[in-house]
């Protein structure tokens, strides 16, 4: 009844993301690569999670 209250995961998973990702950014014009590889690699796992997460929401 009240699911407009709920706060939406995959948003807040969005955020994450693309803060990630301009971390990587700036790491990678830094010259930082090891560092920039490590940012990629959490993005992207955040970038799964919100996958996993949209298909568990169609299938229900």
């Amino acid at each position: 009844m009240f699911n407009f209250f709920k706060a939406d995961p995959i948003k807040k998973l969005r955020k994450q993301y693309e803060q990630k990702m301009l971390e990587a950014r700036d790491l990678q014009r830094s010259g930082d690569i090891k560092a920039f590889a490590h940012k990629t690699a959490e993005a992207e796992a955040i970038m799964e999670e919100m996958e996993r997460l949209s298909k568990a929401g169609k299938q229900a």
